[in-house]
């Protein structure tokens, strides 16, 4: 009988450490909801730049030590003691705390583009030790999961080095995101029209009887009706100036990251957060307009799509042109700019005249 129930008195010490990592895990997601929405912590000493920054390396080091030394611990058996697990937890969660509170102590005058970039940093190493605790709760011993995990910890700690180190460097590190993002659905595009067969829709407008039940679809919204794999000729008509939106877009995006590179000043936070944020808005309305060309083609979507793109690089050059990254307005490359994406997209309005809006 004693040997039996031997057994059953190694589960309740198998199962407590575990209990206890699962535990932790969901006091360090309920961390996560402030990190996202936190503001700075008020304080009358003078902010620090290289103190704040040795203090949040330090953290996430810390962070990344805590994270190597429960993989490993938990990685064997026998798995440690409820009171060891305890302690190690508690120096897991003091880690995480201390990685929070670098953050909040960096002020929001010291640029808001910067504190995004700072506090992603944070919520992926929150985030990435959370799920590793899952991941130990749930597989403990050595599995490519727990590695998985435990590697997205030390990655996240590892990138705090590379996180711009003031406002302007922050800005220049989105900017450059943004042309590369807008660069790549350009050469999508572009990739997508030269592989078109402009004789595809031809073979496929060889169907039985395809007008009989498709009068009544015509004209909803402007979109075509027998068209789901191919490019009409209007529609590789349209394209042109679609592409010559995005090309127009990328090219707003580079000048602005030049004369932000050349011109900005790191005093000037406000205006170089201004200049993110609407740039920031320029990839996914490039995306939109690129997702809108593909078959089956909505004209009106296009069209609309188009617009919004417009809007939003208008309003990104005129910030650009009013801050003080444009030294001379008047003499500068904006105006041919907005010239341009004009010119595109009267002729997108040309092309989709018959359209209703």
């Amino acid at each position: 009988m004693a040997n039996a129930a031997a057994p059953d008195a190694a589960v309740p010490t198998l199962t407590v450490p575990l209990e206890q990592l699962r535990q932790l895990a969901g006091e360090l997601r309920l961390l996560l909801p402030g990190v996202r929405v936190g503001e700075a912590r008020e304080t009358t000493k003078e902010f620090n730049r290289e103190t704040f920054w040795r203090r949040f390396h330090e953290a996430a080091v810390t962070v990344s030590t805590e994270a190597t030394t429960l993989t490993v611990v938990f990685s064997r058996l026998p798995l440690p003691s409820p009171q060891e697990t305890q302690r190690f937890c508690e120096q897991v969660h003091a880690a995480i705390k201390a990685i929070i509170a670098a953050y909040y102590s960096l002020p929001k005058d010291q640029g808001i583009t910067l504190r995004k970039l700072v506090r992603s940093a944070t919520l992926d190493i929150v985030d990435g030790m959370a799920q590793l605790m899952e991941m130990l709760y749930v597989t403990p011993t050595q599995s490519p999961e727990n590695l998985i995990s435990y590697n997205s910890v030390w990655d996240a700690c590892q990138k705090v080095p590379q996180i711009p180190r003031d406002n302007k460097a922050a800005a220049l590190s989105v900017l450059t995101k943004s042309v590369n993002l807008v660069k790549d659905a350009y050469e999508e595009m572009e990739q997508a029209v030269e592989e078109c067969d402009p004789y595809c829709g031809l073979l496929n407008d060889i169907e039985e009887d395809n007008s009989d039940n498709r009068g009544d679809e015509e004209g909803i919204l402007g979109c075509p009706n027998n068209q789901d794999s191919y490019w009409s000729e209007e529609d590789q008509e349209l394209i042109i100036p679609c592409l010559a939106l995005v090309r127009a877009s990328k090219a707003c995006l580079k000048k602005i990251r030049l004369s932000v590179a050349e011109n900005g000043k790191k005093d000037q936070v406000a205006q170089l957060d201004d200049i993110v944020d609407i740039s920031d808005e320029i990839s996914p309305s490039v995306d939109d307009l690129a997702l809108s060309i593909y078959p089956p083609v909505c004209h009106l979507t296009v069209r609309l799509n188009a617009a919004k793109l417009v809007s939003v690089l208008k309003k990104a050059l005129e910030i650009t042109k009013a801050s003080h990254v444009t030294p001379q307005p008047e003499d500068s490359w904006i105006p041919l700019l907005i010239n341009a994406v004009d010119l595109c997209m009267n002729r997108i309005k040309e092309l989709t005249h018959e359209v209703e809006l």
